[in-house]
């Protein structure tokens, strides 16, 4: 339950910051599919490049614990890429 909590408020604090750097306007976002403004791709490469820097400083601190991978389930990741993809047109329209 805490680790859900704690989840919910990175994830919030983290669209927070989206928000205040102004990274998720519409100007910004077609300038990436466009390959003139890399503002997004930079921020978010850097979002997780220290978000598995982090998960490794824990493991190696002994504060969590990493399990093997589970096999990708093919059908789901399309079916979940589809959606995302018309979503993604469906907002930029």
């Amino acid at each position: 339950m805490y680790d859900m909590i704690a989840a919910l408020i990175v994830g919030l604090i983290f669209g927070w910051i989206l928000q205040k750097v102004r990274l998720t306007q519409y100007a910004k976002i077609v300038n990436v599919f466009r390959f003139t403004d890399l503002a997004v791709l930079k921020f978010m490469l850097t979002a997780i490049v220290v978000g598995a820097a982090g998960i490794y400083l824990l493991k190696d601190l002994g504060m969590v614990t990493l399990t093997g991978t589970t096999p990708t389930y093919i059908v789901g990741n399309l079916i979940g890429g589809l959606i995302f993809g018309v979503g993604m047109a469906w907002a930029g329209f």
